[in-house]
């Protein structure tokens, strides 16, 4: 397996802590702790513009597949919502007082998800925007939202060391994953459906059966923090990103490392902690602390 740098963008002033690709084929949103949300175009590895600006930092971005929207969770609670169509924001959906990490969408019922440091998830009718239901998942801050590819199951990754289980039909309670020692960060499910990957503060990469909830496999996966997880959309691929400056790809099937993309293995990779991952086809995309988007060619 083969890893090329394609690209690399500059032009943030500050750590970039999400990235999140647009509805529109070669488009890319970043976000992070600059005063702003910039559109990139990925074929002409080029800055487009500044789509508009916050007054907060912005911990997570989101394209609903379906509605012409990009939406940006803010440290503030607020989260603010851009329509393409009008081309401003329309809408600024306050109802959270602490900031938001996570935001994702349940498809087959148009409502968006919510994710806040209160521990709390709202939710959205994406139609209408209005709010349509709020329930407590953590005592503490929620720092990931996974839907499962059949949008049954929604697994949120806590503060409290846990990953706690919901219905997406009803937001009942099915449990409670254990076992790691720190915060989870990420979470994510294969596009089978099969695991449920976790990643946290600890280091670890602990992989779970989605229906028992069982513990398959434990990975002492970085030295520092695991700050994402990404599956690639279709090869048996996940990559994973640290607060060590390293990305990691591994095996679905097998679990095994297959690259380490660092400075120390030769790469022009990230001078500080890798914040988030998203796969453009075979193309992976990593944004850092150290205010660069970089573009991985990989051959598989």
């Amino acid at each position: 397996m083969n890893a090329t740098l394609s690209f690399e963008l500059t032009g943030h002033q500050n750590p970039i802590f999400c990235a999140e690709l647009s509805q529109k084929p070669g488009i890319l949103f970043t976000a992070g702790n600059d005063r702003g949300v910039v559109e990139w175009s990925i074929p002409e590895k080029a800055f487009i513009k500044v789509m508009f600006p916050v007054n907060a930092s912005v911990y997570a971005l989101h394209c609903p597949e379906g509605f012409p929207y990009l939406i940006a969770g803010t440290r503030s609670g607020e989260v603010i919502v851009f329509d393409f169509i009008e081309q401003k924001v329309t809408h600024r959906l306050q109802h959270h007082i602490k900031p938001i990490f996570d935001i994702k969408t349940i498809k087959s019922k148009s409502e968006l998800l919510v994710a806040s440091e209160d521990g709390s998830v709202s939710v959205w009718d994406l139609k209408t925007l209005s709010l349509l239901h709020h329930f407590v998942v953590s005592v503490d801050t929620i720092r990931s939202i996974a839907i499962s590819p059949d949008e049954q199951q929604i697994a949120f990754g806590c503060r409290d060391h846990s990953v706690r289980v919901y219905k997406a039909e009803d937001f009942s309670h099915t449990g409670t994953l254990t076992g790691h020692t720190m915060a989870v960060f990420t979470t994510a499910f294969s596009p089978d459906g099969s695991l449920l990957i976790s990643g946290a503060r600890d280091a670890q990469v602990k992989v779970w059966d989605s229906i028992s909830h069982q513990l398959i496999k434990n990975i002492p996966a970085h030295l520092f923090a695991v700050n994402h997880i990404c599956f690639h959309p279709t090869r048996p691929y996940f990559a994973t990103a640290s607060m060590d400056k390293s990305i990691k790809i591994w095996g679905v099937d097998d679990f095994r490392l297959y690259k380490i993309i660092s400075r120390e293995k030769g790469y022009p990779s990230h001078l500080l902690s890798v914040n988030k991952l998203t796969w453009n086809d075979n193309q992976l995309i990593s944004v850092s602390d150290d205010k660069r988007v970089l573009g991985w060619d990989r051959e598989f």
